[in-house]
C-alpha cells in the first residue's frame, strides 16, 4: 500500500493529458435527461481485477440505475460469487460524472455486502472509485483508480490502479486492452490484465471474449489465466 498510495496524485497528473473521453457513456451532463437504465447477464467466470470472484464457475449478474441529467447516479445491483463462504455479493452506489479542462470524471462511493459469508470473515466494505476519461480519434482510453480501506473477506486496505485502451475493429465490434496493479493488505500484490472483443449483436445485447490473467498464476486458481466468455443485456 505505500507504494500506490503516494504515487496516486503523480499518475493522475501524468496521464491526465493523454486520456480521452468515453463516447459510449451517455451520463454525462447535457447528454441525456434524467433516466433509469438496467443491466443483466452472466459469463462464464466471474472475473475482476484479474481474478476470479465465482471460483472460476459461471455466474450471472443484475443492475438497475438512475441517472439526472446533471450527472449524478445512483444503483444496485448483484452478482453471483464463490468467496468467503459467500454465494451472492450486493452493492449500492452513488456517484457524480461530470467534465472539465476537456477531459470527462466519473467518482463514486459504493458499499459492498456478501450475504451468509463465513464467520469471521469481512462481508461488507466501502469501496472509492475514480476514472478519467478521453478519446483519441476512434481510441478511448481511462485511468480508474478504486480504493478500499477495509475490504471484504480477509483483505484489509487495498488499492487498484488500471489503464484500459478501447478502439473499434468494425462496426458493432471493439478490441480493448487493460493492464492494472493491485496492492493490498493481508493478500498478494500482483499485476492483472486482460484483452478481449466485444460484439454488440443489437442495441441492446453484447458478447464478449475476453483473456484475464495475472503474474501470480501460481498463487491459486483464482489467479490462473482464463478465457472468460459473457453477455449483457442493457436497456
Amino acid at each position: 500500500m505505500r507504494l500506490v498510495l503516494p504515487a496516486l496524485t503523480a499518475l493522475l497528473c501524468a496521464a491526465a493529458p493523454a486520456l480521452a473521453q468515453d463516447r459510449d457513456n451517455a451520463r454525462y451532463s447535457g447528454e441525456r435527461p434524467s433516466h433509469w437504465s438496467f443491466e443483466f447477464g452472466g459469463g462464464t467466470d466471474n472475473r475482476s481485477k484479474g481474478t476470479s470472484k465465482s471460483g472460476t464457475e459461471p455466474y450471472v449478474f443484475g443492475e438497475v440505475q438512475w441517472n439526472t441529467a446533471s450527472g449524478f447516479y445512483a444503483d444496485a445491483e448483484f452478482e453471483t460469487i464463490d468467496s468467503s463462504g459467500s454465494r451472492v455479493e450486493t452493492e449500492v452506489e452513488a456517484g457524480w460524472q461530470f467534465s472539465a479542462a476537456g477531459l470527462d470524471f466519473d467518482t463514486s462511493l459504493s458499499r459492498k455486502w456478501r450475504l451468509g459469508a463465513d464467520p469471521g470473515q469481512d462481508d461488507d466494505a466501502w469501496e472509492y472509485q475514480f476514472d478519467i476519461l478521453r478519446d483519441f480519434g476512434p481510441v478511448d482510453t481511462r485511468l480508474r483508480v478504486e480504493h478500499s480501506p477495509d475490504g471484504l473477506g480477509s483483505t484489509r486496505a487495498t488499492t487498484w490502479v488500471e489503464t484500459r485502451l478501447r478502439w473499434p475493429l468494425a462496426e458493432r465490434l471493439k478490441a480493448s486492452v487493460t493492464l492494472g496493479r493491485r496492492e493490498q493488505d493481508n493478500g498478494p500484490d500482483y499485476t492483472g490484465w486482460n484483452a478481449g472483443v466485444a460484439w454488440a449483436i443489437t442495441d441492446t445485447t453484447a458478447l464478449d471474449l475476453r483473456w484475464h490473467g495475472t503474474d501470480i498464476a501460481d498463487e491459486g486458481e483464482q489467479y490462473e489465466d482464463a478465457l472468460v466468455a459473457s453477455v449483457l443485456i442493457a436497456f
